[in-house]
């Protein structure tokens, strides 16, 4: 039986030829060229028998680490020809983080994307030369390799491998595909974890059929005529799973090798689908609102008029399957036109589909604006250990405040005492690679998947998150506090960046917030207050006076143990290379507590 992850370039090529499969732009102001099915299948054909001709085995791995690029779908669907399995690594990884999972994942062969990531590679073979066949640079962006650096070839050498490779070796890549099996695994991706290391979690072709299945029968309203965005890091287990039923679906892809530049990008390309993490769009949000502050007072009542009729519309008719009344759709129409696709050209999706967002939580009102003018964000929840998706909205039905109902084929069981998520299917892994202790921790005996998420089913059948259950922590007065809860309300003012919630075993709550800059420099110079030096900005009493004054906007509802009383402003961003947050940006909370112990302590000294 051959894998369809293994079948599926060669199926697309002879059903749309010459189409445009996917486009790519080096730089910010280079020129996207596209590429056909054709082009991408013979591309995908070279790359699977030079990883051949590297001497790769079957059910060997091969680990990437590179910013978004087609190299890196051609280097996996090349690598499933062969059987092997290929580990995603995020490409602002830290030495120590790549050499744990390379290591830890065996792999023989490590493709990187530039002279940004080369050095990673080359480290580990200094010191790991038996342990490395080969490196391979996707993008030689001018930099000359080091003398003694006798392994390492750049990606056009690469391909020239597979060009001249003989007939033994594409008969040797045809029997491997012959080969395969269900349960071969494809990706070998690693955890980010909030707490300890990473571990490595097996997603089978089995995984990924039944999930991209499973899919094709649920996103009905999505189509080959659809353009995606690969904005998110491949590394990613939303983005990849997405660009894999992409592919299945026939849907072209931008890929977008900066997400620097990606309010360049998007008004470029101008993706009609495109997978999101909260952060893009509450930024969107807070830009669209402050607009619209900005506006004369008549204009800011049209568009307040324009969103009452786009809530009503959206939200109490086409969310339940109803028919609008005639002269609600009419209005509709008429602010869709005079303000709606106004701001939708201002974001850069001038005619939008749908945009799966997962990963952290998205504030209810930030939903309910994006529904409201038109833009399906799409709310979803899900693992790499469950191959992305538990769960997502459905176009009709779905309820703002849940993250829709389980995948088909996915079962979600609710732990009767922690109340703890637990899905069973077979989108879920069989298991950590090579680490029979977490797996026993992560499974019920009767082989549900504990997600390390707590929360609830409704009586409809919509799950709900509450907390994650190793965030969840306890005050001194024994109050539990769900710290997502409030950081994502704070993240939706345009005065804040990044916050982390603490309280654990303390008398009350306080917060390390990290400002957005740009904002807080127009605040202060509005206000007489030097900005020069953003340390001093950030300490100066009256910005954090200011910044309390933002938080205790949000959280004027919340119960009083819940609120919190103290803040500190810090003039840096969380670090993922120090490990303060993970690769998708979740606080990495016992990192945070020890790093910034010094900070915290002051907060609860007076």
């Amino acid at each position: 039986m051959v894998n369809k992850l293994v079948e599926i370039i060669d199926t697309q090529a002879a059903r749309y030829g010459e189409r445009e499969a996917y486009r790519f732009c080096w730089r910010k102001d280079g020129e996207w060229l596209p590429t056909s099915w054709t082009e991408l299948a013979a591309q995908v054909h070279v790359a699977a028998r030079a990883l051949a001709s590297l001497g790769l085995r079957e059910k060997d791995t091969v680990a990437i680490c590179s910013p978004n690029t087609p190299q890196i779908l051609i280097t996996e669907f090349g690598a499933f020809e062969n059987r092997v399995a290929v580990i995603p690594i995020y490409s602002a990884s830290s030495q120590a983080q790549f050499d744990f999972i390379v290591g830890n994942g065996e792999a023989r062969v490590l493709f990187v994307g530039d002279s940004h990531q080369y050095p990673l590679a080359y480290n580990y073979w200094k010191t790991n030369p038996r342990a490395v066949s080969r490196i391979v640079v996707f993008k030689n962006d001018g930099f000359e390799l080091p003398a003694d650096d006798t392994v390492t070839i750049f990606w056009d050498d690469f391909v020239r491998l597979g060009m001249e490779a003989g007939d033994d070796v594409r008969r040797l890549v045809e029997q491997r595909r012959r080969n395969g099996l269900p349960e071969d695994m494809a990706t070998l991706i690693y955890t980010s974890g909030t707490t300890g290391e990473p571990k490595g979690v097996v997603i089978t072709h089995s995984n990924y059929d039944a999930a991209i299945s499973a899919h094709l029968v649920a996103l009905e309203s999505v189509s080959d005529k659809d353009l995606s965005m690969a904005f998110l890091p491949m590394s990613h287990i939303l983005e990849k799973a997405w660009c894999f039923f992409c592919i299945f679906r026939g849907i072209r892809i931008a890929i977008n090798y900066d997400p620097r530049v990606i309010a360049d990008t998007i008004h470029t390309v101008h993706p009609n689908v495109m997978c999101c993490v909260p952060r893009f769009w509450e930024k969107v949000y807070a830009g669209v609102k402050e607009k619209i502050a900005g506006m004369p007072k008549i204009q800011r009542r049209m568009v307040s008029r324009a969103l009452k009729t786009g809530r009503r519309r959206n939200l109490d008719y086409v969310r339940l399957g109803a028919k609008p009344p005639y002269f609600l759709e009419k209005e509709y129409r008429f602010w869709d036109r005079r303000v709606f696709s106004k701001i939708k050209h201002t974001i850069g999706i001038p005619d939008p589909n749908i945009f799966p967002t997962a990963g952290a939580p998205l504030s209810d009102r930030i939903c309910e604006f994006m529904r409201s003018i038109g833009i399906e964000v799409t709310i979803g929840y899900g693992l790499s250990e469950t191959t992305a998706t538990v769960s997502f909205f459905r176009p009709v039905d779905y309820v703002i405040g849940t993250v829709g109902k389980p995948l088909k084929g996915v079962e979600v069981r609710i732990d009767d005492e922690s109340n703890e998520i637990l899905v069973k299917g077979p989108t879920v892994t069989p298991g950590y690679f090579k680490n029979p202790e977490a797996n026993a921790a992560a499974f019920t005996e009767d082989g549900f998947f504990r997600t390390g998420d707590a929360g609830y089913l409704t009586n409809q059948g919509d799950l709900v998150l509450t907390e994650r259950v190793k965030d969840l922590f306890k005050t001194a007065n024994g109050k539990y506090i769900a710290p997502q809860m409030l950081e994502s309300r704070l993240a939706e003012n345009k005065y804040i960046d990044e916050a982390a919630v603490i309280g654990d075993q303390r008398k009350f709550v306080t917060a390390l917030i990290v400002p957005n800059l740009s904002q807080l420099r127009r605040w202060a110079g509005k206000h007489g207050i030097d900005d020069a030096d953003t340390g001093t900005l950030c300490a100066d009493p009256r910005t954090v006076a200011f910044i309390m004054r933002q938080v205790d906007s949000v959280q004027s509802d919340v119960a009083e143990y819940e609120k919190i009383k103290r803040i500190t402003l810090l003039p840096h961003h969380f670090s993922i290379m120090n490990g303060e947050v993970t690769n998708t940006m979740k606080v990495r909370r016992p990192v945070v507590a020890r790093r910034y112990a010094d900070v915290i302590e002051k907060m609860y000294s007076y």
